[in-house]
């Protein structure tokens, strides 16, 4: 990524505001906020508000082709629904009207007849957590539309239609990732509507995961049956349990065994943390490559908890900041995250792995991708984190 000066960046972004007529404030927005009060001048080309306008621009700017690419999914993809969400808290936080009322506009095609059939329906945890991008919508826009939040709604509690005789949902399938699919949603819906049952099933669920799925390194596998510490399965995780301690009140029940969870995998990502301040694919092999959307997610994670008190700031502050510097470097001059990694199922039902390959090599071999929405997602979230 090309280096630019502090000076010669704040000219970029103004001259950039002109050619395209939205409002581009960012370093005016940088110094009124919070992040660089906290974390320190940021390095030339690691503004965390530049660069997340950026990614923001990205995600508005892409050409909407919802026959292409909905309709084959069964409707609006999570990898999408989880940028645009993180976009709209980004844009939220640094008080950019301008770039609110643009995903706005790019996703209201959602509330007319139309557009209902790109609606996914919450059969499963990767459809279900379509409803987070409603309910921020709804909460971004205040109340001038109960539509978004009604409709955000649908999904929260379809993920919970007919649950479990435990109480879980029926979509429980013990992956790492569920765990911002459930919670992230669960937790949202929490927001909007102030009702206790949401945090009650984001925090059980989580709790169930918690004991099915972390190991006594504070890492996750990717399931009981591929037993990987995949990076951004990881990051689900970090980003679940992030969502969730922001919003569980101190007395509640499960909050303790979730915080202690937590520390755990903050605690463990430290011994991972590669020198250049990234994680890797699989966190604990050295030999994989260095991977953009775990990074993303887990600067999320941590960034949160230095600022939240979760964490202690003598010990995090400073590799939480190497990993944003680490990750700003690989955010291309098009607003697109590089070393991505694709798509990945878990390694024993892929049918690779099934025709007699390794379940080593599966993720060490995963190709790398740039621009695809799991690193806009994870890279957003960690601008968020970076400003919040």
């Amino acid at each position: 990524m090309q280096r630019l000066t502090t000076f010669s960046l704040s000219i970029a972004v103004l001259l950039a505001a002109a050619c395209t007529g939205v409002s581009r404030t960012s370093v005016a927005r940088a110094d009124s906020g919070g992040g660089s009060a906290f974390w320190g001048a940021f390095p030339a080309g690691a503004d965390p508000v530049a660069l997340g306008d950026k990614v923001v621009d990205d995600l508005t700017s892409r050409t909407y082709d919802p026959d292409g690419r909905y309709v084959k999914r069964g409707g609006m993809d999570y990898r999408e629904v989880c940028d645009a969400y993180g976009c709209l808290r980004f844009a939220g936080e640094t008080k950019d009207q301008a770039r609110i009322d643009a995903l706005v506009k790019h996703y209201s095609m959602f509330l007319t007849d139309a557009g209902k059939k790109y609606i996914p329906k919450p059969d499963n945890v990767d459809n279900a957590v379509f409803g987070i991008l409603p309910l921020e919508i709804f909460r971004q826009t205040g109340e001038k539309n109960e539509a978004w939040k009604e409709l955000g709604l649908r999904s929260a509690d379809g993920e919970w239609e007919s649950p479990r005789a435990d109480g879980m949902t029926k979509l429980t399938r013990m992956w790492v990732d569920d765990m911002f699919m459930i919670t992230g949603l669960q937790t949202e819906a929490f927001r909007v509507t102030h009702d206790a049952k949401y945090l009650d099933r984001a925090a059980k669920e989580a709790v169930l995961y918690l004991d099915e799925l972390q190991q006594p390194n504070g890492l996750f596998l990717h399931a009981p049956d591929s037993p990987f510490y995949w990076g951004r399965g990881n990051g689900w995780f970090a980003a679940g349990m992030t969502e969730i301690l922001s919003e569980l009140p101190a007395d509640h029940p499960q909050r303790a065994r979730i915080l202690d969870g937590y520390h755990k995998m903050m605690a463990g990502l430290l011994k991972y943390q590669a020198d250049s301040g990234m994680w890797r694919q699989l966190v604990d092999h050295p030999e994989s490559y260095e991977e953009t959307s775990g990074t993303g997610m887990f600067v999320f994670a941590m960034a949160r908890g230095v600022r939240a008190g979760w964490l202690d700031e003598k010990t995090y502050k400073a590799p939480a900041l190497k990993a944003w510097i680490a990750l700003a470097s690989k955010l291309n001059d098009k607003g697109e995250v590089m070393d991505v990694c694709v798509g990945t199922n878990k390694a024993a039902q892929d049918n690779g792995v099934k025709a007699g390959g390794s379940m080593l090599d599966y993720y060490l071999n995963r190709p790398k991708a740039t621009g695809d929405f799991h690193g806009q997602a994870g890279f957003i979230w960690a601008a968020w984190a970076m400003v919040k």
